[in-house]
């Protein structure tokens, strides 16, 4: 069994940053890859970045790259996602989830989800 727990959401500025964590606990995720996804009122869970297990590879949706890092401490069980240069349209409940071998863009590859944590983004 794996938890993870999303910390770092709030409201911030068009512009500002927020810094988000994803602790795993139980089995971890040691040799998975990790990702994040974000989900807005009314709509899907969409794909918005992914890093490898094995050499911190990674992947980002189109509409974060550029200001988007995700990144991981598997010393302390964590994966984070930085996020810079934030837009309204940025604003969702994220979540982090425990993934496969490889940068999966779809939810359903991933088997373990976080409870999410919200960001707004004001204009």
């Amino acid at each position: 069994q794996v938890q993870l727990v999303e910390s770092g959401g709030g409201l911030v500025q068009a512009g500002g940053s927020l810094r988000l964590s994803c602790a795993a606990s139980g089995r971890t995720f040691s040799g998975y890859a990790m990702g994040w996804f974000r989900q807005a009122p009314g709509k899907e869970r969409d794909f918005v970045a992914a890093i490898s297990w094995t050499d911190a590879s990674t992947y980002y949706a189109d509409s974060v790259k550029g200001r988007f890092t995700i990144s991981r401490d598997n010393a302390k069980n964590t994966v984070y996602l930085q996020m810079n240069s934030l837009k309204p349209e940025d604003t969702a409940v994220y979540y982090c989830a425990r993934g496969g071998q490889g940068l999966d863009l779809n939810p359903y590859d991933y088997d373990y989800w976080g409870q999410g944590t919200h960001v707004t983004v004001s204009s």
